[in-house]
């Protein structure tokens, strides 16, 4: 099993696979919500919002996500200060997915911060170069 470390800054190509299978068989009630930074369209990252999230986004005017993997509400970047404001929230046509189109508060989006110790501006920051190895997107 590959280290949290490696799997963040690595170049080991490593993909959770069973993702939505350890969240289904965990009992959690949530959907998909893909962030986007509104003014330039690029994808900050993917979580997921059960009910008390996703109300909590609306109310707050902030993203709020459910974290599966600590069972507790996420309010971005509360502790970092990276917070996301949402410009809106849209829903796909099956209703079973949303879209979180935000403007950055701080520094990032991503909790990984670069060798200068920056937070990133989003979790994308890797391309695949090979089916087993990926590289730094310059």
């Amino acid at each position: 099993m590959i280290d949290h470390q490696e799997l963040e800054e690595g170049t080991d190509l490593a993909l959770d696979f069973g993702k939505l299978a350890k969240i289904g068989s965990a009992g959690h009630q949530v959907v998909p919500a893909v962030l986007q930074e509104v003014d330039t369209g690029e994808v900050l990252f993917i979580g997921y919002a059960n009910e008390e999230a996703f109300r909590a986004t609306l109310e707050r005017g902030q993203a709020v996500l459910y974290s599966t993997s600590r069972n507790v509400l996420w309010h971005k970047g509360a502790t970092s200060g990276d917070t996301l404001t949402v410009v809106d929230v849209r829903v796909n046509c099956e209703q079973n997915s949303l879209l979180y189109r935000v403007r950055r508060d701080g520094a990032g989006a991503c909790h990984t911060h670069d060798a200068e110790g920056v937070a990133r501006s989003g979790c994308y920051y890797r391309v695949v170069a090979s089916p087993t190895t990926l590289r730094f997107v310059d």
